[in-house]
């Protein structure tokens, strides 16, 4: 039997480990020939197709992203118009709720597993040709071929999660990506509403040497940047602090992005997080809403003031960047409080501020309880919320343009510092500039950080002058071109060093070519940049600050 997975993700950066991790159970199992095809969710059919078909599978699996699952299908309704006889098994978060209609409305799909796959994928692969033996396998939802019944075994649950072979192992393992995923434990104790862990239970951890072992192969493999999936990575404080203790001991050199629930930082955790050196960890805080109803109507664990004074911590500490998440559409949630949190959010200067919409997800109990909260959502992924009670259909668009605004400045390096001072010098600021940018038509396109420059000093000229000299310095210190309207004011031609400057940046030297942003009154001081004139770089190696006063 030949069985062709189809590893379709979302970018050519991603790689599922659904293949590796199912594959890796399996590598003994001699009656099946492995195969695989990978693509991205934007690529044209056609060719992909044209693989999938050249192949000739018997047995086409794959696993159903959010993001990804409408490609899928139309891959798979091709591949099954050209292979009638191949049957089609699929898997992913996006089974976990009711799939009968599911099944009736894409009949090239044969049967979908609920759940979790390493324990229960081997069980039914001997008895894939066998659907009167389908009723035996947890997890399996299916259309009965004789009456047409639907057939529904639950939902799988990993029991032995400790004893599962790493994906590692398998040689479908994506090595050649620019980072990998590593999960150490599966489930949640949280029980959040709107996501699809909200009732994986028990939680289930691996081993601390099972750990180290697969961050040594990580390590030798040459990968650098390492994604934890564990839903909560401090929900077990101990567990935690031994982890953080074996990055930094033994993995000084990687970087460990992973997501940190900020009311459950204890005194031991807090001074390890402190200790950690820099650029070792990426920390999400999903945080997702700064108001203690929404986030009770969502079923979150975790006070308010718990959570906002870990949140302070975390971004408070220098060795570490942390990012929060806000989402618009939860219940309750208005959007004059998303611009506050967001304004409150840049006062603790988080490293980044991510704003996703809701996506009342199958299986979730959101997803159960949506008309009961008045939540209007997409039928088709991405199941995005379309209206609530709270906001309007109107003020959910404006908060995905929000979205946008502060990915292209507050998440930018060059333009963070001066937009967070914005955000936090005026209320307005956000909604104004977002306004502007809107009428425009400029906010939903793609604009390259010297558009984005551009515009937030045109703006900043027209309403808050006071920050056209801070505009001006990120755009010299980001490299950009001194020709353009940003740098209007910077004087570039035959600068000499005056004789009472203050060096914040490098080392002067006779040969660095000068320029001085001059100041706009006579309390602000100037500044001056330098250059490599041989290498001929573009961000400057030399500042200084000249005093006026």
């Amino acid at each position: 039997m030949k069985l062709l997975w189809i590893d379709l993700n979302c970018s050519y950066a991603h790689a599922s480990l659904a293949l590796p991790a199912l594959h890796a159970q399996m590598m003994q199992y001699a009656d099946a020939e492995w195969d695989v095809v990978s693509a991205t969710a934007n690529e044209p059919p056609g060719p992909v197709v044209d693989e999938i078909v050249r192949r000739r599978p018997d047995l086409l699996a794959a696993t159903a992203w959010l993001f990804t699952h409408e490609a899928l299908l139309h891959l798979l309704a091709r591949v099954r118009a050209m292979l009638p006889q191949c049957v089609v098994v699929l898997g992913g978060p996006e089974f976990l709720g009711d799939n009968e209609s599911y099944l009736r409305r894409t009949p090239w799909v044969d049967a979908v597993f609920r759940g979790e796959g390493e324990e229960v994928f081997p069980q039914w692969l001997p008895l894939w040709k066998r659907r009167e033996r389908w009723a035996d396998v947890p997890g399996l939802c299916y259309l009965d071929p004789e009456t047409g019944a639907y057939r529904d075994n639950g939902t799988a649950r990993v029991v032995h999660f400790d004893r599962l072979i790493p994906p590692e192992q398998s040689p479908f393992f994506r090595w050649d990506k620019p980072f990998v995923q590593l999960e150490t434990t599966r489930g949640c104790f949280n029980t959040c509403a709107f996501c699809v862990s909200g009732g994986e239970k028990p939680v289930r951890s691996l081993p601390l040497e099972t750990i180290a072992r697969r961050l040594e192969n990580i390590r030798a493999h040459g990968i650098r940047d390492v994604r934890i999936l564990d839903r909560t990575f401090n929900h077990n404080a101990r567990c935690a602090c031994d982890l953080l203790q074996l990055f930094r001991t033994h993995h000084p050199h990687l970087h460990f992005h992973l997501e940190i629930h900020p009311a459950l930082l204890g005194d031991e955790l807090k001074t390890l997080l402190s200790t950690m050196p820099p650029g070792l960890l990426h920390l999400e805080a999903g945080i997702q809403s700064l108001h203690e109803d929404v986030l009770q109507a969502c079923g979150r664990r975790g006070g308010l003031e718990a959570s906002l004074e870990g949140l302070r911590y975390l971004c408070a500490l220098p060795n570490v960047v942390t990012h929060a998440d806000l989402i618009a559409g939860l219940p309750l949630y208005r959007l004059e409080q998303i611009y506050e949190d967001v304004r409150t959010l840049a006062g603790y200067c988080a490293g980044e501020i991510q704003l996703e919409s809701l996506k009342v997800l199958p299986g979730t109990e959101m997803r159960r309880r949506a008309a009961e909260l008045g939540l209007a959502y997409s039928p088709l992924p991405p199941y995005e919320v379309l209206q609530t009670p709270a906001i309007t259909p109107a003020g959910l668009q404006e908060a995905m343009r929000l979205s946008r605004l502060l990915d292209g400045y507050y998440n930018a390096p060059a333009w963070q510092d001066v937009t967070r001072r914005l955000i936090l010098h005026d209320a307005a600021f956000l909604p104004r500039f977002l306004d502007t940018l809107t009428r425009q038509g400029v906010i939903l396109q793609p604009m390259s950080l010297e558009r984005r420059g551009v515009l937030l000093y045109s703006f900043c000229r027209a309403h808050y002058p006071a920050f056209t000299s801070a505009v001006t310095r990120a755009w010299i210190e980001a490299g950009l071109s001194l020709k353009k309207e940003p740098a209007e004011r910077v004087r570039t031609k035959k600068q000499t060093p005056p004789g009472d400057w203050e060096v914040l940046q490098g080392v002067y030297k006779p040969t660095l070519r000068l320029c001085f942003l001059p100041p706009e009154s006579p309390n602000e001081p100037g500044y001056w940049y330098g250059y490599e004139s041989e290498r001929q770089e573009a961000k400057p190696v030399f500042k200084a600050v000249q005093s006026f006063k």
